[in-house]
């Protein structure tokens, strides 16, 4: 019997590593996962064991993908910058790494989970999207008139770096008063006195009415409204997705985060951009990456930054 053309997608996270098998309709035949072992120096040679059981089981994709933290070159290769665990990933060509005679095209995780959701998700058919994920720090992307938003070096899109309080200290990037730092999970401890460890605890203590911690939370969501409504006008989306952990806290983030846009918002002739929980959770990436994989077109390839500013 015939086996049927499939893509992979392979999404590669610092605590697992996350791979479907797809169809280029967008029916997903199977959800892999298996832990990355960030710890471990040899964390890729795992991510070439799992796909090769993957084929093993099903036959050889007709297409595969990679999404990672990072910057990724222009043309695809590998994540052209990254720092800090999973750093084994900057430089590393994964068509080569895998044996691969088919290009393997490797995305940033955050442009991934973007791909994903326009393909099959909560901004589906839509050309013009901003993703913000909400977690440990603050990721992104754009898609504009159809085309995800790379730029110069890959930088397009880290929407956690834009600053909202210039008048604050400088962030992982020296991003002065940034969004990742005025909701990111990494400084809930310094926002709060040390009070709470997770913005999960903070959320619930709002909920329960607890005073100090209902204004550290809606200072944070104004924070993430102003920074929202500022990049709107940079990109013009009809669709803003807001995913990661912090999502999941349904109404106790959008009610005042469209409260506060009601305010922020330029919107001419009334038309507003749709503000919309992320649909499709942790496989967002790895679908965007099986998508990836299906769609690329190479440009120029790039060695350095001397090379990028030629």
């Amino acid at each position: 019997m015939t086996r049927p053309a499939y893509a992979l997608g392979c999404d590669i996270g610092v605590t697992n590593v996350k791979v479907v098998r797809v169809i280029a309709a967008g029916q997903v035949l199977s959800r892999h996962t298996a832990d990355t072992r960030a710890a471990s120096p040899d964390w890729p040679d795992g991510v070439r064991r799992l796909l090769r059981q993957i084929e093993d089981e099903h036959g050889p994709a007709s297409s595969l993908g990679v999404a990672a933290p990072g910057l990724a070159a222009p043309d695809g290769s590998c994540i052209f910058w990254m720092q800090g665990r999973l750093g084994e990933v900057q430089g590393l060509n994964w068509t080569e790494f895998l044996g691969r005679s088919n290009f393997v095209p490797v995305v940033n995780d955050a442009q991934a989970a973007l791909l994903g959701e326009v393909w099959q998700g909560a901004a589906r058919a839509s050309r013009n999207v901003m993703l913000l994920t909400l977690g440990t720090g603050v990721g992104g992307a754009l898609m504009v008139d159809g085309r995800l938003l790379r730029g110069h070096l890959g930088r397009a899109g880290h929407l956690g770096h834009v600053t909202v309080d210039a008048d604050a200290t400088g962030d992982i990037v020296s991003t002065p008063g940034s969004l990742e730092d005025m909701i990111g999970n990494c400084t809930i401890d310094r926002r709060t006195g040390g009070r709470f460890k997770s913005t999960h605890d903070l959320i619930a203590a709002h909920l329960a009415g607890d005073a100090e911690a209902s204004r550290v939370w809606l200072r944070s969501v104004h924070h993430l409204a102003a920074a929202v409504a500022s990049l709107i006008n940079v990109a013009d989306p009809e669709v803003v997705i807001i995913g990661g952990g912090i999502a999941r806290s349904g109404s106790a983030l959008f009610d005042p985060l469209n409260e506060a846009l009601e305010k922020f918002e330029w919107r001419p002739h009334g038309r507003r951009a749709r503000v919309v929980p992320a649909a499709l959770g942790e496989y967002a990436g790895a679908l965007g990456a099986a998508w990836n994989g299906l769609h690329f077109t190479r440009a120029k390839p790039i060695s350095s930054v001397d090379d990028a500013s030629e």
